[in-house]
């Protein structure tokens, strides 16, 4: 694989998650991914989830915890097989409206040029505080 095909997968699903076409981002993930999130406790996206299902179901939770008003992946570290991204949102919790900045890193590793796992991981004391009543 070269070494701009990782990139450019992981491009492409900040695209189609940009323009909320999460069946377009499925399309970039083996079927048996395993999907982890480490974020504030109180999100319910703060779990592990694997397969296209949990996938989509964990977007799913996104939009019923957060409003995202703006999200920019920022760096790209490319490996063979692997993407590091760090990067930056903007987000109101819900159902309060409070909102929160921070940075964020995700890793994608790929395999035969598909998604085979993703962690990431954001600032949980910022997503906290606003969460908290």
């Amino acid at each position: 694989m070269s070494a701009s095909m990782p990139l450019q997968t992981v491009q492409a699903i900040y695209a189609a998650f940009g323009r909320g076409d999460i069946p377009a981002l499925l399309e970039h993930l083996h079927a048996d991914v395993r999907w982890r999130f480490i974020g504030d406790a109180a999100a319910p996206y703060s779990r592990e989830v694997q397969g296209h299902d949990g996938v989509m179901g964990w977007f799913g939770d996104i939009a019923k915890a957060d409003q995202v008003q703006a999200f920019e992946p920022r760096e790209f570290l490319v490996g063979p097989d692997n993407v590091t991204v760090i990067g930056w949102e903007r987000t109101v919790a819900l159902p309060g409206g409070r909102p929160f900045e921070c940075e964020w890193v995700h890793v994608w590793k790929l395999r035969a040029g598909k998604v085979a796992s993703f962690f990431g991981m954001f600032d949980t004391e910022a997503a906290g505080r606003a969460r908290a009543s």
